[in-house]
């Protein structure tokens, strides 16, 4: 597998360790506008390989022609959020920056799976599918699968089990009206609540814990400047998927077209995920509390779109 990741920040740095560490990629690519940056990047990881167990992958520090014939391709690059912004400030800048990269990398590398990392991330997934030649089944948001990450970690440690014991979504969108399906999540197959009373615990403050992972990557921000390696492990769950074509049920921003009972907007949703990217989209049967909750997000999207949209006029 050949993977190219657009962006030497943090985020696809920590994507370039990940994959490398993972040896099953024969070659990656490392691309950014400030080309030391990336060579130093590529320097620095390769001389890691005379004390790890590693393949002989190829690291290479290149540029839009080195990315030919990828596999996968992760973009990270764009404006990136500060300390006074959210996420949905950055939508008119890198709207249309993500369309113009897709059309881009279309032309090199036509097969590739598009991973889209950066903010507001299943906005972008939506121009990027609108605006170039790759199909929408092959341009993938990291959607909410890092909330839901977050969302497990966090009742795993109310409940003193490990998360990958607890099965439950984040849906809808990466931001502020995501929302959690409360009628799916089990733990060890118990009903949360059936869980809580039969273990002798406080029920689950549903509203505290929605807001906890709402606002977990800001508060990782507030300490450390940026998140990095939540969402770089978020990017390779995916990547690990469509290279064993595992058919594994994720949650990420795909542009749905009457799943749900919405059209034309991207979000974080379950779906099948395998070597051709999103091969289906999985619906369950919601409560009408949840449905309602996942409009809100749909609402958002439209919202933040139509400003895009705005801009843009204003600019023409």
């Amino acid at each position: 597998m050949k993977v190219s990741i657009v962006g030497a920040g943090a985020v696809g740095t920590q994507v370039l360790v990940e994959v490398f560490n993972s040896e099953f990629a024969s070659s990656i690519v490392l691309i950014d506008q400030n080309r030391e940056k990336a060579e130093g990047e590529i320097f620095d990881l390769a001389h890691t390989t005379a004390f790890t167990h590693t393949s002989n992958t190829a690291l290479v520090a290149g540029e839009l022609a080195d990315a030919v014939d990828s596999d996968v391709i992760v973009v990270t690059a764009g404006a990136q959020v500060k300390a006074t912004e959210s996420r949905d400030e950055l939508a008119e800048k890198n709207a249309g920056l993500i369309a113009d990269l897709a059309n881009r990398y279309y032309q090199v590398a036509p097969n590739a799976i598009v991973i889209l990392v950066t903010n507001p991330v299943d906005l972008v997934a939506y121009y990027a599918i609108k605006n170039s030649p790759f199909p929408k089944e092959r341009v993938i948001s990291t959607g909410t699968l890092l909330d839901t990450a977050r969302f497990m970690r966090i009742l795993a440690e109310y409940v003193n089990i490990d998360p990958k014991n607890i099965f439950g979504y984040v849906l809808g969108e990466h931001g502020a009206t995501a929302s959690i399906p409360w009628s799916l999540v089990n733990i060890c197959g118990f009903d949360l609540d059936q869980y809580c009373r039969k273990f002798g615990l406080p029920i689950v403050d549903k509203n505290a814990t929605r807001n906890l992972v709402i606002e977990a990557g800001f508060e990782i921000f507030k300490r450390k400047g940026n998140t990095n390696h939540g969402i770089a492990a978020t990017v390779f769950r995916i990547i690990r998927a469509i290279q064993l074509n595992e058919k594994s049920v994720l949650p990420v921003g795909c542009l749905l077209e009457g799943e749900y009972g919405f059209d034309d907007v991207v979000l974080g949703v379950p779906a099948i995920i395998g070597r051709q990217g999103i091969e289906q989209i999985i619906e369950h049967s919601l409560t009408a509390e949840e449905t309602a909750n996942l409009k809100v997000s749909a609402d958002h999207f439209e919202l933040l779109r139509n400003r895009v949209e705005s801009a843009a006029g204003r600019d023409s």
